[in-house]
């Protein structure tokens, strides 16, 4: 789920780093998002996501396509 706005369609691939996970349980959860990002043909795009766990998820990554965005929201990460 997201609330934002975006103009224009783009592809990305995010990558990053997780802060305070202290064992593989604590990833699981619902995170909320806020993120922003921007391409014309190529560019870059970020978003940082919390859980209520405490961990927090950097990801940033390249864009192809043509979009300027900026989203609140969020996701659910469940492990198997």
């Amino acid at each position: 789920m997201s609330v934002g706005f975006t103009i224009g369609a783009s592809t990305s691939q995010l990558a990053g780093r997780a802060r305070n996970l202290h064992r593989a349980s604590d990833f699981a959860g619902n995170y909320g998002v806020l993120g922003a990002g921007a391409a014309i043909a190529g560019g870059a795009g970020g978003v940082t996501l919390h859980n209520e766990k405490g961990v927090i998820l950097e990801l940033a990554g390249g864009k192809v396509g043509v979009e300027l965005s900026a989203a609140v929201g969020g996701v659910t990460v469940a492990l198997r």
